[in-house]
Parts: C-alpha cells; sequence; structure tokens
C-alpha cells in the first residue's frame, strides 16, 4: 500500500509513504499531470520503504522530465542510476 500527501507552496511536493508498486503509477501520473502548470514538481520519498522495477523507471522518467526527487534512499538513488546507464 501506497500513500500520497500533497502540499503546496512554491511547488508542489507529493510525498510518498509505504510501498510503491506498478499499480501506483498510473495514479502517480494523473496527479502529476494535473499540477504541470508552471509549478516545480517534487516528489518526496523519504518515507518510500519499498520500489518495484516499473517504480524506479518510473521515478527515473519523472526526474529525466524535470520532476524533483527529495529524500531518495540509497537503494532508490542506485537502482535509477543504474537503470539510466542501461546495466
Amino acid at each position: 500500500m501506497m500513500k500520497i500527501k500533497r502540499s503546496v507552496n512554491e511547488e508542489v511536493i507529493l510525498a510518498l509513504s509505504g510501498r510503491m508498486d506498478e499499480e501506483h503509477i498510473a495514479e502517480l501520473e494523473r496527479l502529476i499531470s494535473l499540477e504541470a502548470r508552471g509549478r516545480l514538481v517534487v516528489l518526496d520519498l523519504k518515507e518510500l520503504t519499498l520500489a518495484g522495477q516499473d517504480a524506479i523507471r518510473f521515478l527515473g522518467r519523472c526526474e529525466g522530465n524535470g520532476i524533483v526527487l527529495v529524500n531518495c534512499a540509497r537503494y532508490i538513488r542506485h537502482w535509477i542510476t543504474r537503470q539510466r546507464r542501461g546495466s
């Protein structure tokens, strides 16, 4: 199960907590598309406990599209980096 908490200042912060699987990606894409109106979108991964392969690919795509990932666990950052390198 994954929870999403939204907060807004000059940027939109979506704080993710729990486990992120393939089933959560469509909902996150929908939420991000609703926010992409000139504001910076930030995904706060501080309380994300587990991310599957599809989630890692999604997070890498997000970052490549200008979405900022903060509080990213080392293992998630490592997997995103490996994904980009094609390893």
